[in-house]
C-alpha cells in the first residue's frame, strides 16, 4: 500500500518538471529504477499515511543517494507489465514473492534486466513497529524459490557474533551485521554465478541479464550515523558493480 502511494505521488510530482526558465537545457533525464522494499527506503516509517504526508524535511539518506542517480519507480507488485519498462530494479529485503512474480522476475532478468538484491536473513535495522506488525520490514527474507531458480542458496550460520563489521565483496568493502552466505545450490537452470570468499555477496549472469546479490543490509542502515559519507560511497560503489557496469 505504501509503495502504490507513491507511484502515485511519483507521477504526481513529474508533472510539474519543465526546462530551465532562463532558457538552458532542460534537466537530464536520470536512468529509471525500479523499486521494492520493505526497508522504509522510499517512505521513512510511520504509523500513517496521513503522517507520512505531512511528515517535514528530507527523506532519508539512501532514498537521497539513490534519486542523485536515477528516477525511482516504486514497484508494489513483480508483474512482466511492471517490469517491462524497466531496465535496472532494486530488491532490498522485499516481501515474500508470489509464484507469478518469481516467474515474471526470473523472466524479465533472463530477457537483460540488471537487478541488485539485498536478501538479508537476519535483520539488524532498527524499527519502531513490533514484530508481527505488517508495516515493520521484513526481519528473515524468504526468497528460497527464486534463489534456488538461479542456483544459489542462502545460509545463515547461528553462532557468529552480533555488531557491524566490514567485509569485502569483489574489491568493495561492506559493511555486515549478522550476515548470511551464499552457497551454491540446485537448479536445472542455474546462472553462471561468481560467489565472494565468504559468501556474502554473489554475481550472477542470468541468461542476458545480471543479478548482484548480498546476504545482508546493514549497508542501508544509518539514518543518524556520524559515517553517514563513507556508507554512500559505499552503496555508489555497489551500485557502479551492479546497475551501470
Amino acid at each position: 500500500m505504501r509503495l502504490l502511494l507513491a507511484g502515485a505521488l511519483l507521477a504526481c510530482s513529474a508533472c510539474g518538471a519543465s526546462p530551465d526558465p532562463g532558457g538552458g537545457a532542460a534537466e537530464v533525464q536520470r536512468i529509471p529504477l525500479g523499486l521494492s522494499s520493505t526497508l522504509p527506503i522510499y517512505w521513512q516509517e510511520s504509523p500513517d499515511f496521513a503522517t507520512i504526508l505531512k511528515a517535514e524535511g528530507k527523506p532519508g539518506w539512501v532514498r537521497q543517494a539513490l534519486e542523485t542517480r536515477f528516477d525511482l519507480v516504486p514497484l508494489d507488485v513483480l508483474s512482466a507489465e511492471a517490469l517491462a519498462p524497466l531496465d535496472h530494479l532494486l530488491l532490498a529485503q522485499p516481501r515474500a514473492l508470489s509464484p507469478a512474480e518469481n516467474v515474471a522476475l526470473d523472466d524479465w532478468v533472463r530477457a537483460g534486466g540488471q537487478l541488485l538484491l539485498f536478501a538479508d536473513p537476519m535483520l539488524t535495522s532498527h524499527s519502531q513497529f513490533a514484530i508481527g506488525d505488517p508495516r515493520r520490514p521484513q526481519d528473515v527474507v524468504l526468497l528460497s524459490p527464486i534463489l534456488a531458480r538461479w542456483g544459489l542458496e542462502l545460509t545463515f550460520d547461528t553462532a557468529q557474533p552480533q555488531g557491524e563489521r566490514i567485509e569485502e565483496a569483489f574489491g568493495m568493502a561492506i559493511p555486515v551485521d549478522l550476515a548470511g552466505a551464499f552457497v551454491p545450490g540446485t537448479s536445472e537452470a542455474p546462472g553462471e554465478c561468481a560467489i565472494s570468499a565468504i559468501g556474502i555477496a554473489a554475481r550472477c549472469r542470468i541468461g542476458e541479464g545480471q543479478v548482484v546479490l548480498l546476504a545482508d543490509a546493514a549497508l542501508l542502515n544509518g539514518e543518524e550515523d556520524s559515517d553517514l559519507p563513507r556508507r554512500q560511497a559505499m552503496l555508489d560503489g555497489l551500485l557502479d558493480q551492479s546497475l551501470l557496469r
